[in-house]
C-alpha cells in the first residue's frame, strides 16, 4: 500500500491558531475598557463571581452554547446577572469574549498556511464559535488561503458532534484518510478520529510567539 497523501488540513481556531491568554486577561480587559481598576486582584474578583454564578457543570461551557448566537448571549448575560455584575461591565465582558483580536494569531500561521497552499493542501477552519471569524482572517491577510469555514453557530452543531467534522469534509471535498485535523483539545478536536481523520493535538497556544505549526507542515508535506 502506498503512502497516504494529505490533501486537506482542518484547523481549530481558539487555542490552536489564535492564542488563548490567561482567563484573568478576559476580565482585566473588560474592566480596562470601562475605565475601572483592572489589576489581577480586580480581575480575579470578577472571575470568582462569574465562576460561582456559572455553577457546576459550568453553564458557560454548555454542550450546545455555541450552536446558536442568541443562546450564547442569553447564557452569558444570565450568568453575569447571577454574578451581580452591572450592565456596563456585563456588556464589556461579552464584547471581549466576542472580539477575535483578544486571541491574536500565532506568528507561524501565515507561513504555515502558505506552505500548505503551495503544496496543494486545502485548508479549513472549524470552530465552536458564536461569531464570524472571516473578518479577522481577512484583516490578517489569511482569508484567501482558507478554502472553507465551518463555524458552529452557522450550522447548529458543535464539537465533539461528528456532524461538524462531516461538514468540514464535505465542504473540502476531502476523504477522512486524506485529511488532518489540528486542535488543542482531545475532548473536542480529538473526536475527529472517530471518523477516521488523523488528528494532531498540540498544546494550547497561550502566546502568539509560541511555534507549533511546523508539526503540521512536517506531516502534510512529507508524502
Amino acid at each position: 500500500m502506498g503512502a497516504v497523501t494529505t490533501r486537506a488540513v482542518v484547523f481549530d481556531w481558539r487555542g490552536t491558531l489564535g492564542a488563548l491568554p490567561p482567563i484573568t486577561s478576559w476580565a482585566g480587559e473588560a474592566l480596562r475598557r470601562v475605565g475601572r481598576a483592572h489589576d489581577d486582584p480586580a480581575a480575579s474578583a470578577v472571575l470568582q463571581a462569574i465562576r460561582t454564578a456559572a455553577g457546576q457543570p459550568n453553564r458557560l461551557n454548555g454542550p450546545d452554547i455555541d450552536t446558536n448566537v442568541e443562546l450564547h448571549r442569553q447564557t452569558y448575560f444570565s450568568v453575569f446577572a447571577d454574578a451581580g455584575l452591572d450592565a456596563e461591565l456585563a456588556n464589556s465582558l461579552y464584547a471581549v469574549e466576542s472580539d477575535p483580536t483578544h486571541n491574536p494569531f500565532a506568528d507561524d500561521v501565515t507561513p504555515t498556511f502558505t506552505v500548505l497552499a503551495e503544496n496543494g493542501c486545502k485548508i479549513g477552519v472549524l470552530s465552536d464559535i458564536h461569531f464570524d471569524l472571516r473578518p479577522a482572517f481577512a484583516d490578517a491577510g489569511l482569508l484567501s488561503l482558507v478554502d472553507t469555514f465551518v463555524l458552529s453557530y452557522e450550522h447548529g452543531v458543535q464539537k465533539p458532534d461528528l456532524a461538524i467534522f462531516r461538514l468540514a469534509l464535505n465542504q473540502l471535498e476531502a476523504q477522512p484518510e486524506n485529511t488532518l485535523m489540528v486542535g488543542d483539545r482531545a475532548s473536542h478536536d480529538g473526536a475527529a478520529v472517530d471518523l477516521g481523520i488523523p488528528t494532531l493535538l498540540v498544546p494550547t497556544l497561550t502566546d502568539p510567539r509560541q511555534r507549533r505549526l511546523h508539526l503540521v507542515t512536517g506531516i502534510a508535506t512529507a508524502q
